[in-house]
């Protein structure tokens, strides 16, 4: 999401919306609609934290807590002493044992206290370590966690690093310490087409395209595997098979005479950080949501196993229509269906549901947990996907003479 892999994906995706003649519904009659979400917060590019002028490693060898306040200090301390106006040392070995086998024990607020009393007494930060193997503090720099600052700064040195830099506890050392915190924020986008037939409601067809499994850089631009229609993966992983399945649909409703809905394509980015953009499009909506007559969202429809034919069936019991019109694209009894009622699920059909628009959803993955360390292009079963397009296919000719399919909740 908002890195090169992302707009090399979107820009494919646009050029074969466009070839399919799909028109642009994003912002400013663009195809993209731009969405921003918080990360929290991360440790500043410029904090560090230096003994005797050796530079400790953030992340590796140190960190703030998340409720330390920045700052900026020195001085020469030494463990065994605690004198006004230096950081203070602090071996948590007695708090994680003290609280071992408790469930109530909030290790963040005994720091947080003792920072207090600490500061009282002169102390400038505390610095934490501990020294105890058989209590782990379990403690980490949370970018998501925003409490209260404490009154001094607060910092975490590793068993590792206090041996290597401060075996000496009675020795006294110059610090230089400069703690502080920027904000993470990312921009995604997702990709809207639309196929405008003048009818009073639209379907909308979706499909994701961010993972994080080949790294937020990567792009797409390796040699395509084979494809489905015309909808080529480009080296993307197992969620490609829905992208390009939602492009063969464009291109299929584009020239077919199922004229009596208008058709509104939408790859989803932010899908993997907790679908923010099928979230951000429902709150910001390009159409009159009340005009949707259904939604259907493609997950990864390219592992059809080819012993058990199982396609998964979510959002099955958001509409009364749903059970005729899936017994009737299962005509030649093709797969095993597995039904979840559930509209409220793990993918970006459930932004849909709560806006009272029917929805189904579609997997051949093992259900719920999709992906899997290796998926690429060449797990791909594409006659099996070929059979999934067709059924989804049916599913929409069904719809077409049908009107409402009516929503249940």
């Amino acid at each position: 999401m908002g890195a090169p892999g992302e707009k090399a994906a979107s820009d494919y995706i646009i050029s074969e919306l466009s070839k399919a003649g799909i028109q642009p519904k994003g912002d400013n009659n663009g195809w993209l609609q731009a969405f921003t979400i918080d990360q929290g917060r991360e440790v500043s590019a410029d904090a560090y934290f230096t003994v005797d002028d050796r530079p400790l490693l953030l992340n590796r060898e140190w960190f703030p807590l998340a409720l330390s306040p920045a700052g900026l200090l020195t001085g020469s301390p030494a463990i065994a002493l605690q004198e006004s106006g230096v950081p203070w040392f602090l071996d948590l070995k007695d708090l994680t044992e003290m609280g071992a086998g408790s469930a109530h024990f909030d290790l963040p607020g005994a720091i947080r206290a003792k920072a207090v009393a600490c500061a009282k007494k002169g102390a400038t930060a505390l610095i934490l370590y501990n020294s105890s193997s058989r209590y782990p503090d379990k403690l980490s720099f949370d970018p998501k966690d925003r409490p209260q600052a404490a009154v001094i700064p607060v910092l975490y040195i590793t068993r590792e690093a206090k041996k290597k830099y401060l075996k000496d506890e009675s020795a006294s050392v110059d610090l230089r310490i400069r703690i502080g915190f920027t904000e993470r924020q990312r921009t995604g986008h997702n990709v809207v087409g639309y196929l405008d037939n003048g009818a009073a409601t639209t379907v909308i067809i979706g499909a994701h395209y961010d993972h994080l499994g080949h790294g937020e850089d990567s792009a797409v631009n390796q040699p395509p595997p084979p494809s489905v229609g015309k909808a080529v993966y480009n080296g993307a992983n197992d969620n490609a098979s829905g992208v390009a399945a939602m492009l063969e649909l464009s291109r299929l409703l584009a020239a077919s005479k199922l004229r009596n809905n208008n058709y509104l394509f939408i790859a989803f980015s932010g899908s993997e950080l907790g679908w923010f953009g099928s979230g951000y499009f429902a709150g910001h909506p390009v159409m009159d949501l009340k005009k949707s007559n259904y939604m259907i969202d493609m997950e990864m429809i390219g592992r059809l196993n080819d012993t058990t034919h199982t396609l998964t069936i979510g959002g099955y019991s958001t509409s009364p229509a749903w059970a005729s019109l899936c017994n009737s694209a299962n005509d030649k009894k093709s797969f095993t269906l597995l039904y979840d009622s559930s509209g409220k699920g793990p993918g970006d059909y459930a932004a849909f549901y709560r806006k009272e628009i029917p929805v189904l959803f579609f997997s051949t993955g093992p259900y719920p947990d999709f992906h899997q360390p290796g998926d690429d292009y060449d797990k791909i079963n594409y006659p099996g996907e070929l059979q999934v397009l067709k059924f989804i296919y049916a599913l929409i000719e069904g719809t077409n003479t049908r009107g409402r399919v009516g929503f249940a909740p």
